[in-house]
């Protein structure tokens, strides 16, 4: 087994990938994706165009690679929502703190893909595929919930996922932008609208119930 001390050092092509997203992430910064150019953010990297077309196709998947970071946190925020030993509104809150803790973490990156999605299909299919991606971990959550008799039946699971999770990306939208109702309001009505799509028939259980 190898020690801490002879893990692979940082080769070049690496540093060079690290600086082209510094760069990218500082110019979304300072002045949003319409007006990234390449030239800026590789001249700015110390990288040649050639080498940020080595490592991203464009400018949408050099941010969808910036975006990792928020992904791994929608994951962890997925990860808690279908974990059924915990109660079924705890699961459900901790999934929309979790979305709303990363647009606190990423806002100004968020505001750059909102603006770019409008106009720009490969910024969209970006988004929409991120969102997507968590259609069926849902709909199996769903699923299990309606087996178990913990939820009525209704229309399909994954009709009902891929619903909730547009809702989600609404609630994200308008917590990026801002708007007329606070933070607390936006969970509090955000966890009614997920228990009572899925949970209708059985939101007067008690607590205690999964």
């Amino acid at each position: 087994m190898r020690s801490p001390t002879d893990r692979r050092q940082p080769q070049k092509s690496d540093l060079r990938r690290v600086a082209i997203l510094e760069s990218l992430d500082h110019h979304l910064r300072e002045a949003g994706f319409d007006a990234l150019n390449i030239a800026d953010v590789t001249r700015r990297a110390g990288v040649t165009r050639s080498a940020f077309y080595f490592y991203f196709e464009n400018k949408a998947a050099a941010v969808a690679a910036l975006l990792e970071p928020m992904y791994e946190d929608g994951f962890l925020a997925g990860d808690i929502l279908i974990d059924p030993t915990q109660p079924r509104t705890d699961r459900i809150r901790a999934m929309l703190t979790a979305l709303l803790d990363t647009v606190d973490q990423h806002r100004y990156l968020l505001q750059a893909m909102l603006e770019a999605r409008a106009t720009n299909p490969a910024i969209r299919e970006v988004w929409d595929d991120a969102r997507n991606s968590f259609v069926t971990s849902v709909a199996a959550m769903i699923s299990a919930e309606r087996e178990a008799g913990h939820a009525p039946d209704g229309p399909p699971a994954e009709v009902m996922a891929s619903i909730l999770l547009e809702f989600n990306d609404r609630l994200l939208e308008r917590y990026t932008i801002g708007g007329g109702l606070t933070r607390d309001e936006l969970l509090a009505g955000s966890e009614t609208l997920w228990l009572r799509t899925i949970f209708a028939e059985c939101a007067d259980e008690p607590k205690g119930n999964p």
